[in-house]
């Protein structure tokens, strides 16, 4: 069953906003904007694509570092 993007959000406990910027970008793969409004499926998963692992920690340092 489709649902707003303002009610995926808080049953998922997001923001709506960043919801409604991640269906813009095709992150959600039921999304689809009827008029005005974005509607998701409710069962759509939130993936969260942040790098959490450090892999990226002091990059800046390592480029000085390789010049």
């Amino acid at each position: 069953m489709l649902i707003t993007i303002k009610e995926y959000a808080r049953r998922n406990g997001l923001d709506h906003s960043n919801v409604r910027h991640k269906c813009q970008r095709g992150s959600y793969k039921t999304a689809q904007k009827i008029g005005r409004d974005w509607l998701i499926d409710e069962n759509e998963p939130d993936v969260d694509r942040r790098v959490k692992t450090g892999a990226f920690k002091d990059w800046r340092d390592r480029k000085e570092c390789e010049s």
